[in-house]
């Protein structure tokens, strides 16, 4: 499911719930809404509150936490591709087919996630898959070369040793974009504020005021969700990591 259409699950939810709160205001008897009944109804929806307060605000910083971190290893990950493809051209000529493999790939993984780079570019999967036989074998193709030098020798370490830091970062990377945010947690927590709102709607003076007042109450809880939402799917979405540094990578390599 999406994190547009969550979110509007979401709005639909706790406005709702406003809104059955004003209606139901309208039919209880009047000692319902006695000084005593409404001080216990604020002490218990103000525990609510706090605790969605608290578990959406740790949310959504473990989710930016984790954002920031594959928004490291992306640019990381950049850096390290330009430092291996000219370790190869150093290397000399018989590295030059690795050069040409490797900036195929990464144009074609550029093409699959960040198309709006490449012109005529098809739609972005989003998905990040793990390390394809082809990419674990790179590190293969740069141990099968014969060095004729004890510089070609310590280009090709190096080159060795720069290729397995790009496949851990890969796969560092797949790992912490493969834990969407549990159902069961979602569901909870729409609940909560779901109780919340129909408090509020429920105490609260029915007017345009008070109404247009929730009813922005409540779009301001989806987009915190929708935020948390995007920032743990970070190569799909409209909260998306940018791939300008692999790109200009990938157009650098093989010169």
């Amino acid at each position: 499911m999406s994190a547009n259409l969550i979110a509007l699950i979401v709005v639909v939810c706790t406005f709702g719930g406003a809104l059955a709160g004003m209606q139901l205001r309208r039919v209880l008897p009047d000692h319902h809404f006695c000084t005593d009944s409404k001080d216990t109804v604020k002490i218990t929806i103000g525990l609510v509150g706090s605790m969605t307060a608290l578990v959406l605000g740790l949310v959504t910083a473990s989710a930016k936490s984790s954002y920031d971190e594959v928004d490291a290893a992306v640019k990381q990950t950049a850096v390290n591709l330009l430092s291996l493809d000219r370790l190869l051209a150093r290397y000399g000529s018989d590295a030059s087919e690795i050069r040409t493999v490797l900036k195929s790939a990464i144009e074609g993984r550029v093409e699959e996630i960040w198309p709006e780079l490449v012109v005529g570019g098809g739609p972005a999967t989003g998905r990040l898959k793990a390390p394809s036989q082809s990419q674990e074998g790179l590190a293969d193709r740069i141990a099968a070369l014969s060095p004729n030098s004890d510089a070609q020798r310590a280009l090709q370490s190096r080159a060795l040793d720069v290729a397995e830091r790009l496949l851990e970062q890969r796969w560092l990377v797949v790992s912490q974009t493969q834990a969407p945010v549990p159902a069961a947690f979602l569901v909870i927590l729409v609940f909560w504020l779901t109780v919340a709102f129909g408090s509020y709607g429920m105490y609260a003076p029915v007017n345009g005021t008070t109404t247009a007042a929730l009813f922005l109450g409540s779009v301001s809880v989806a987009a915190a969700i929708f935020l948390v939402l995007e920032l743990g799917t970070p190569f799909e979405g409209q909260v998306k990591i940018s791939g300008e540094p692999i790109h200009r990578a990938a157009e650098l390599m093989a010169k």
